[in-house]
């Protein structure tokens, strides 16, 4: 696929990231492995795409004073330690044991919402 596509795939994953608070990880992920790139690889660049679209996302959520800094500042602290632990834990998963896991983890993130 050409590079020129990139940023129009980025648009529609900017819309669903900062409609929905997933960070785009959940589109921009599977669009990668199926564009051929390694599951570690694929996640590593969607972080590139995600650091971009949340500090838009969070500007345009900012405005409507729709964010609560104390809490995602204790989240993000957290994250931060498991940021740390992800990539180490991504580098012994194979190709097709990363998409069954990611593929549960949408699933039931799904049944979940869907339940609410």
């Amino acid at each position: 696929m050409s590079s020129w596509w990139f940023p129009l795939l980025g648009v529609l994953v900017g819309l669903a990231a900062s409609f929905t608070g997933l960070g785009g990880g959940f589109v921009v992920v599977p669009m990668l492995v199926l564009l051929g790139f390694t599951p570690q690889r694929a996640v590593g660049t969607s972080f590139v795409a995600i650091v971009l679209i949340s500090l838009a996302s969070l500007f345009g959520h900012a405005r409507l004073a729709d964010v609560d800094w104390r809490a995602g500042a204790l989240l993000g602290l957290g994250g931060i330690a498991g940021a740390q632990v992800g990539p180490r834990l991504l580098q012994h998963v194979e190709a097709a044991t990363f998409q069954k896991i990611f593929a549960v983890i949408l699933i039931a993130l799904a049944i979940w919402m869907l339940r609410r």
